[in-house]
């Protein structure tokens, strides 16, 4: 084979694998035009028309629209600066597809209905900025203006340089704990809840319960519980059961109290106010969508506490 060698459209279709009529309409097209004609007119290619038809076919197996390879061919881009772009466009796709991938696992797992199926889709695909100003008027609500307390301004900065940012590739985790987020700070009841406990937290306020009961008692719960958050114990699991039994009967001897319905309500109360655990449940789902590592011990022991407790009380 050499520079004067002419094949026909039979035989090109033999070497390059493409179907006579793809190669009759690329010459149509004026992509790969027969070098010459026979004389019965048939079209005739020479070496360089074969090369650039194989090139063609990679291109378009790489999915290369036609435009772009008819550039390509005419050396107005070269192939390095096709590949690049394209390789881009590509990440965008399947950073798309993980998504809605992710997305559907999420409804899936929570056997979502036809509406809150529209919903987790939604709210996935809001642009970084909207959910940026989605987290933004959740703290301008919750916070409103600050400046004339120090100690609440202080704490409103800490949750703000903590926004929760969901990445452009997340997991089928995050994008569950974004969703999750984003009801949550749509409720008018949380906001209240976490403006509560910020003004608590900032304030340094012990809690009364903890005050009366003592820091030997403290101590000695704050390590029950998270003796049991560590084992994996569900606060409303059986296995919680004895672990709150002994705790209600430890305080109910010190307060000389009932270990009753009636005293665990009132325990819960207690430990409820400064450490709500909707509002825990907000900072584990603010750290699972920015991919914070989770560390156990930072999560406070009340929350668990306080589930045990509700749940030992409908029960």
């Amino acid at each position: 084979m050499d520079g004067t060698t002419l094949y026909s459209i039979g035989e090109l279709s033999r070497r390059t694998g493409l179907p006579v009529r793809t190669i009759r309409f690329y010459s149509d097209s004026g992509v790969v035009a027969p070098t010459t004609r026979s004389p019965a007119g048939y079209r005739l290619y020479d070496l360089d028309a074969l090369l650039r038809l194989e090139l063609l076919r990679t291109l378009r197996e790489l999915g290369v629209d036609l435009a772009t390879i008819q550039r390509v061919l005419d050396r107005e881009l070269s192939v390095a600066e096709v590949a690049a772009a394209h390789a881009d466009a590509m990440d965008v796709q399947i950073r798309m597809l993980q998504l809605r991938r992710s997305v559907l696992r999420v409804v899936a797992r929570r056997g979502s209905d036809p509406e809150e199926t529209k919903l987790v889709h939604r709210l996935t695909q809001l642009s970084g900025e909207e959910r940026r100003r989605l987290i933004d008027d959740f703290l301008d609500r919750t916070f409103g203006t600050v400046d004339a307390d120090p100690a609440m301004a202080a704490m409103a900065a800490l949750v703000r340089a903590a926004t929760p940012d969901l990445p452009d590739d997340p997991s089928s985790e995050q994008v569950a704990a974004w969703v999750e987020l984003a009801e949550l700070v749509g409720d008018e009841d949380f906001r209240a809840r976490i403006r509560r406990t910020a003004m608590c937290q900032a304030a340094g306020r012990t809690l009364e319960i903890e005050s009366e009961a003592g820091e030997e008692l403290m101590e000695f719960t704050r390590q029950r519980v998270a003796e049991a958050l560590e084992s994996g114990i569900d606060p409303l699991g059986d296995r919680a059961a004895p672990v709150i039994d002994d705790l209600v009967h430890r305080f109910a001897e010190v307060f000389a109290r009932t270990p009753d319905t009636e005293f665990r309500d009132w325990m819960a109360q207690q430990f409820e106010e400064a450490h709500d655990p909707r509002v825990d449940r907000y900072w584990r789902l603010v750290w699972i969508v920015n991919g914070w590592q989770v560390v156990p011990n930072l999560i406070p022991v009340y929350s668990w506490l306080v589930q045990a407790l509700r749940d030992d009380r409908d029960a």
